[in-house]
């Protein structure tokens, strides 16, 4: 009632595309400032939000994008461009004003979605769930799917130990370099989805 070959090939395809290693700096970024029990919260939200995304998109991925007429390189453009967006608040330093952070559950967005339950992972889970033609591949698919965000969670929820040894001073530059990191990945989804745009044309 499982199989291995599946359970690897999507749980190394969604480490791949989700990157728990990469989020971390990210995540740190996004919530520097906050307590750390709201930190905490945050990166159970975080992705909580993603699997609750990633399970929908899942069971109903194709009903969902043909009833909005919506294609999947459409959705790879616009998810780059809203990162885009956060990417260039986090190079600015427009993050580090309270007023415009406090008051935002950023596990929502960026965090869950787009950052977690990005196109990539949305596009590799529909795909797996259809290929998935045996009750054991289907196991070994939701399997996959629910291993990955507990790996995302215990990533998010001890990255927080960083901070203490970084203090402000390292927070600020994290917050930098996660901007970089953050428009690259836009940048990168942006162009793939423009290719496929090109490709389908």
């Amino acid at each position: 009632m499982f199989d291995v070959a599946v359970f690897g090939s999507l749980f190394l395809t969604l480490f791949v595309i989700m990157d728990p290693p990469g989020i971390t700096p990210i995540f740190l970024a996004l919530t520097a400032g906050r307590p750390g029990k709201v930190q905490k919260r945050m990166a159970f939200q975080a992705v909580c939000v993603a699997g609750g995304v990633i399970t929908v998109f899942g069971l109903l991925g194709h009903q969902i994008l043909n009833y909005l007429h919506v294609s999947v390189p459409a959705l790879m453009i616009a998810g780059g461009l809203l990162l885009l967006l956060i990417a260039l608040d986090l190079l600015t330093g427009k993050t580090d004003e309270p007023k415009q952070t406090k008051d935002v559950n950023v596990a929502l967005v960026p965090l869950g979605m787009p950052l977690l339950a990005g196109p990539g992972a949305i596009v590799s889970v529909i795909l797996a769930v259809q290929k998935a033609d045996s009750v054991a591949m289907q196991v070994s698919v939701w399997t996959a799917i629910l291993a990955i965000h507990v790996v995302l969670w215990v990533v998010m929820r001890y990255s927080l130990l960083i901070i203490r040894v970084i203090k402000d001073g390292g927070v600020v530059l994290v917050t930098r370099l996660a901007g970089m990191m953050l428009s690259a990945i836009a940048v990168q989804q942006i162009i793939n989805g423009v290719t496929q745009v090109i490709k389908g044309a």
